[in-house]
């Protein structure tokens, strides 16, 4: 059993964590190998071995399959999205004081949220998938080193985060379901939501090799509506081009895509066949601030 008391950034497990069945404070206990809570019953929530935390009883299951982490990851860490990441934490950096409490509502593997609390904040990140959430504990735990942790990662839902009221600086919510009506809840006053989703050409290229009549993006449906908890700072457009030619890298990107799982296996295989593919991403960054 992990010892939690090592894993976690214990000032931010009290600060903002409460119990999903009551809504008490919660705090790890003496033996460091759980959570426990102050309500009448005391539930208790036990560490998973990466050091994660299990707090949607609610929610038993869901979120990506242990493989679609281990593509992803494999993925990200090649660098590929790494302007992304590097206008994220510049964002961060903007809009929140060294030192604030971020939260990451839909953290997968913690690629973002993990290089967010390198540049000095502190991280909460929650995801549905329980094998995202322990890659994103041991990542953090391998990149802190001998380092105190400044990260808490746990099972949770974006919809119903065991958080307490106002207890967050930021939010940051990429590519995950948007849901301003909590997020709104957790932030302190004037506090930040960056919403990331995929901009008009995001992905065109990995488009134009599967389909004979690829289409543009979009965007998001479930931003904030101005005017409602949140007012809209900036968008902030973030583009750039990328070459893989390994396969596996292919294969990992067009799984992290909406339309993986509602393409044709002909229209799959021209992916399998592909020597390389070059194709821009666009990231569309929302910043706003709670009103």
């Amino acid at each position: 059993m992990p010892d939690l008391t090592r894993e976690l950034n214990q000032s931010l497990v009290v600060d903002t964590l409460v119990c999903p069945l009551c809504g008490a404070n919660l705090r790890i206990s003496d033996n460091g190998q759980s959570l426990l809570c102050s309500g009448a019953k005391t539930h208790c929530f036990d560490g998973g071995g990466g050091g994660y935390l299990s707090l949607a009883p609610k929610h038993s299951g869901g979120g990506d399959a242990k493989e679609a982490v281990r593509y992803r990851t494999a993925f990200l860490s090649a660098g590929y999205y790494q302007p992304a990441a590097e206008a994220l934490c510049a964002l961060v950096k903007q809009y929140i004081s060294p030192d604030g409490t971020v939260i990451d509502a839909g953290c997968g593997e913690g690629y973002y949220s993990n290089l967010v609390a390198a540049c000095g904040f502190r991280m909460v990140g929650f995801d549905l998938s329980k094998f995202a959430v322990d890659a994103a504990a041991k990542a953090a735990k391998r990149s802190r080193g001998d380092k105190p942790s400044r990260t808490v990662y746990a099972v949770g839902s974006v919809f119903e985060l065991p958080l307490r009221d106002a207890c967050a600086d930021a939010v940051m919510n990429i590519f995950a379901p948007c849901a301003p009506a909590e997020y709104a809840r957790v932030l302190k006053e004037n506090g930040i939501l960056i919403v990331a989703g995929a901009g008009e050409d995001h992905l065109l290229g990995l488009k134009k090799v599967i389909y004979n009549d690829p289409y543009l993006n979009e965007g998001r449906r479930d931003l904030p509506i101005a005017g409602e908890y949140f007012r809209l700072l900036e968008k902030h457009i973030v583009t750039f081009k990328i070459t893989l030619t390994d396969p596996a890298h292919m294969e990992a990107l067009f799984s992290m895509t909406p339309y993986y799982w509602r393409t044709s296996p002909t229209d799959h295989e021209k992916l399998k066949s592909c020597a390389e593919l070059s194709t821009p991403v666009t990231f569309d960054f929302f910043v706003y601030q709670k009103i």
